[in-house]
């Protein structure tokens, strides 16, 4: 009889397992318990399966069971999983760490296959390139590893379906002062009706984001994670889907509705964002920052340029670009997701009501930059407070950063010159 090749592996694998558990069991005996009431040892799936046969690669770290690991069996899964949000998390935190002192080497294996130098993303991430190697491993890729790893949700060794229909496992990454779609969830009227009565009647984060067991958890998500509307192509099927969501709770028209007045309020956050933005570029085209970038340690991708995008920093910047990020990265997101969310106190006090005192203060902090710039030049006042001159470096500056077209510049340039 010619045994099957899948078989013939699997055969093989319990065999492995065997020799494995004799010595894990003293060593990990959690691990061992937790393999032994999994599903994969249901079915005979053992230790070398996933972990291989070289010991001394093990015990280096180096025979990661990473998720294209898990994809072999399950292609479904792998495939949905790389479809979504989760499937660029890792890159999203992550940045190549080539040319900084003291790198680790380690981390290479974050963003290039074994023995390949071409990176498997062209995605950076500014500030976790500032951080000690520690903290990018705790403080960042414990959340963004969930790009390659399948246990990021499922664990280690467990199978248990319960584990990863609990709402709470999504709480170990979405929370915080930056995404806190978790507690917003929690303390809203669909958190209390799921505490209080179950999932039939109060919808989790499964619910709606996992619809039908799926791994792409942004299905029916219309923005990008930092809360810009994708194309108008690519967002009306994204709203047609989450629409399909809400409809096995609610009417239709209402739910569009709902949706509708969270985009409402997210292009007026924007604005918000808008106006802060301007104000902090406008000072920098003056040299009014405290201090300016080329003062401080360099921006680890742009070097001694001012950065307000994605990349911007909370470290080695001025105190009006630390309440700007706190603006933009916090206030705004708890704004717009709140009310997604259909959380009242995120959306207003946590979010709507900081987001406007944090311009404040920004305008303040303008006021005070320009009133101090004032107090150390001569010559004729521009609508900035400085010479002529100095307002023609501002235009150059504004106008390759984009924030003047050459037609504008050319007609600001001539009226100030007159």
């Amino acid at each position: 009889m010619v045994v099957p090749f899948v078989v013939m592996c699997l055969m093989i694998s319990a065999a492995f397992a065997e020799d494995c558990v004799t010595c894990h069991r003293k060593k990990t005996p959690a691990a061992v318990t937790q393999w032994e009431r999994s599903a994969h040892a249901k079915a005979k799936v053992g230790c070398e399966a996933c972990h291989g046969n070289d010991h001394g690669r093990m015990e280096k770290g180096e025979a990661r069971v990473d998720l294209k690991v898990c994809g072999r069996c399950h292609k479904k899964a792998l495939a949905e999983h790389r479809a979504s949000r989760h499937g660029m998390g890792l890159h999203s935190g992550w940045g190549c760490t080539r040319n900084l002192s003291g790198r680790n080497h380690n981390e290479c294996r974050f963003c290039h296959e074994e023995g390949s130098e071409v990176p498997t993303s062209d995605v950076q991430c500014a500030r976790f390139l500032k951080q000690s190697s520690e903290m990018g491993e705790i403080g960042c890729n414990y959340c963004h590893s969930v790009e390659g790893s399948c246990a990021s949700c499922h664990t280690n060794h467990g199978t248990d379906l319960k584990i990863v229909r609990d709402p709470d496992i999504c709480a170990k990454c979405h929370m915080g002062p930056d995404h806190p779609q978790w507690e917003m969830w929690q303390t809203s009227l669909h958190g209390t009706l799921f505490a209080s009565s179950g999932r039939e009647t109060g919808p989790d984060c499964q619910t709606c984001h996992m619809v039908g067991g799926t791994h792409d958890v942004s299905r029916g998500i219309t923005l990008s994670s930092g809360g810009q509307p994708f194309d108008t192509s690519k967002r009306g099927k994204r709203r047609e889907e989450m629409v399909q969501v809400c409809r096995t709770c609610h009417a239709e028209s209402f739910a569009r509705k709902e949706l509708e007045r969270g985009d409402a309020v997210r292009e007026q956050s924007q604005g918000l964002v808008k106006e802060a933005e301007k104000i902090i570029g406008d000072l920098a085209d003056y040299d009014m920052l405290d201090p300016m970038p080329d003062q401080r340690p360099p921006h680890p991708l742009s070097g001694s340029r001012l950065v307000l995008d994605s990349q911007m920093l909370y470290e080695d910047t001025s105190h009006i670009e630390r309440l700007f990020f706190k603006m933009k990265k916090y206030d705004f997101a708890r704004t717009l997701k709140g009310a997604y969310h259909q959380n009242p106190a995120y959306t207003h006090w946590y979010g709507n009501a900081e987001l406007k005192m944090d311009l404040v203060d920004i305008r303040s902090e303008a006021s005070r930059l320009r009133e101090r710039k004032k107090g150390g030049v001569s010559g004729p006042d521009t609508a900035s407070g400085g010479t002529v001159e100095e307002s023609l470096r501002a235009m150059k500056k504004k106008l390759e950063r984009g924030a003047l077209t050459p037609a504008e510049y050319e007609q600001q340039k001539q009226r100030l010159l007159k």
